[in-house]
């Protein structure tokens, strides 16, 4: 008897992922659902597909060989299948997208509500996070990501607008105590809120002005987590602690509330917008394809 492609399926994701349990947790199948089928596959198979240790699953030499076959050969499985979707009324099926967080913040929001009532069928997914990621080893579709972080080899289609810039602010009772800075280098002598990246680095403030480009590394009382932890900066600039920089438009209601006022605006450094960006395989999956035109449609 042949083995289905739901076992298949499952022998891939135990293998991808090392183990039962992370696959459990990615396919929403148990840990010991999926370990009955790999028994079950490698009893039709004659051969053993993984090496079990109490730490780690991984694949044997047969079960690498396979793997090797498998993937592509169920990629183009599902893009038929999913070329058959195509031909339905409305695409339907799940779109997974991995974003930065200021993207979930500033950019999506205002083309997902849209989205989804255009196609009442996509059950969209978004994985907000900030660090490098492969979108495909991560189980998604496609990305947002600015250029400087795109992927190669990569199809990239704008997103949001395409011109941001970094502001510099502060809330006008920290700067009635500290002064007003007429340089970027004076900032050395503020306190500065700060970002850490998942990489362990701390932001360089960076300014441009004619040609001119100064980076600072200040210091300040407070360091957050880039993206996850950003509306606490936010809500740290709001309460006096210090100088903020930060994307435009997350800072914007509060530059036109006046509850912080712009700093050096000479110096603010303009940089591209970001992309959505997605393997350049011959058929996209209904849902990424509709997102994809939806997208386009907008203008951007």
């Amino acid at each position: 008897m042949k083995p289905d492609l739901g076992d298949l399926n499952a022998f891939i994701a135990v293998a991808d992922a090392g183990g039962f349990r992370q696959a459990s947790r990615a396919t929403g199948q148990s840990a010991s659902a999926l370990s009955e089928t790999l028994r079950r596959l490698e009893d039709r198979l004659g051969v053993r597909l993984l090496n079990r240790t109490t730490r780690s699953v991984v694949p044997t030499e047969a079960g690498a060989r396979l793997l090797e076959g498998l993937k592509p050969a169920l990629g183009e499985v599902e893009a038929a299948l999913d070329l058959a979707n195509g031909f339905r009324d409305r695409p339907a099926g799940t779109l997974r997208l991995n974003v930065p967080v200021v993207a979930a913040r500033l950019i999506l929001p205002k083309i997902v509500p849209g989205f989804l009532k255009a196609y009442p069928d996509i059950i969209l997914e978004v994985i907000a996070e900030d660090g490098f990621v492969d979108v495909l080893a991560a189980g998604c579709d496609a990305g947002i990501r600015y250029d400087d972080r795109l992927e190669q080899d990569m199809i990239a289609v704008p997103i949001g607008p395409r011109m941001d810039r970094f502001v510099t602010a502060a809330s006008p009772a920290y700067l009635a105590k500290r002064g007003r800075p007429e340089h970027p280098r004076d900032l050395l002598d503020h306190d500065v809120i700060l970002g850490r990246f998942a990489s362990g680095a701390v932001t360089t403030l960076e300014f441009e002005r004619d040609g001119e480009v100064v980076k600072v590394d200040a210091t300040g009382p407070l360091i957050v987590r880039v993206g996850g932890a950003t509306d606490l900066a936010v809500e740290a600039a709001l309460a006096d602690v210090g100088v903020i920089h930060l994307f435009e438009d997350w800072l914007k209601p509060h530059l036109d509330s006046g509850a912080l006022e712009p700093l050096l605006e000479d110096w603010w450094q303009p940089f591209s917008g970001p992309f959505l960006y997605y393997p350049g395989r011959r058929y996209l999956p209904a849902p990424l394809r509709a997102f994809v035109d939806f997208v386009r449609a907008t203008g951007w």
